[in-house]
């Protein structure tokens, strides 16, 4: 009478998870596409009622170029379609997997270098070149860093110097106290236990402090009486020559020639 037979009945809830079990036992989301033959990573995938798996953008267009609807694999028409993601969760657990491998690879590597060179092997041979390449690392280093241009070198030790005598200089300064009149005497009386009477700068002979007149000497050491300068440091020198040292000094507060140590003098 011109009738049709009616569509087949859709798949419920139950039968579905079915048929997921057995797509998932066949294991079609771990193996590439049939139609294009590419894994399916994120892509989106569909399910059919027959439990294969395909590209969804690639079933349309099997569809399109065949003109009917049928599983490619198995010929089954009058399929249904339901979306899954079991591709893309198994690519993000391998892109984890490879990530994790990457990392414990880079550690374990780190590790093995840092023991290399820090825990010499068993074997003799082995321990020698080991102990060749150390020697050999602190032979390049102390040569990389050691200064080859003298004239740099040099300037950098003046510097210093300079820098260091003037923190000592201001440390002595801020100590550095007036000495009171016993102090004097106690001062010349070192003066006198080291018995030197030569100034040290112009090397000629200076009256001794505490007494009247000169020791003798020849008769081309006579001169006449220069005024001497006893430093609180006890060192002597002619009165004339310690002001002509502390003219040339500029920076600062002058020291003694002899011990660079700040000084208060008095004329003797």
């Amino acid at each position: 009478m011109g009738l049709v037979a009616c569509p087949p009945r859709r798949l419920v809830v139950e039968e579905w998870t079915q048929v997921k079990t057995r797509s998932i036992q066949q294991g079609d989301s771990a193996q590439p596409c049939v139609i294009c033959k590419e894994e399916f990573r994120l892509q989106p995938q569909v399910l059919l009622s027959c439990s294969h798996v395909f590209h969804r953008a690639c079933l349309r267009a099997f569809e399109r170029f065949s003109g009917r609807k049928c599983c490619p694999v198995c010929r089954k028409e009058q399929y249904e379609t339901r979306v899954i993601h079991d591709g893309a969760r198994l690519f993000r657990q391998q892109c984890a997997t490879k990530i994790q491998a990457c990392w414990r690879g880079y550690v374990a590597r780190k590790r093995y270098r840092r023991a290399r060179k820090t825990v010499p092997p068993k074997d003799k041979q082995l321990r020698r070149k080991f102990f060749e390449a150390k020697l050999q690392e602190l032979n390049d280093s102390f040569v990389r860093y050691c200064h080859t241009d003298v004239e740099a070198f040099l300037s950098d030790i003046d510097r210093s110097l300079s820098s260091s005598r003037r923190v000592f200089r201001q440390l002595e300064t801020e100590h550095v106290s007036e000495p009171r009149e016993d102090d004097w005497d106690r001062i010349q009386n070192q003066v006198i236990q080291r018995d030197i009477w030569d100034c040290p700068i112009c090397l000629s002979l200076v009256c001794s402090p505490g007494r009247e007149t000169e020791p003798r000497r020849s008769t081309q050491r006579r001169r006449r009486r220069r005024h001497t300068a006893l430093l609180s440091c006890s060192h002597l020198f002619h009165w004339a020559c310690l002001e002509a040292f502390e003219a040339f000094c500029m920076d600062g507060r002058p020291t003694c020639p002899l011990c660079r140590s700040a000084y208060y003098k008095r004329l003797v």
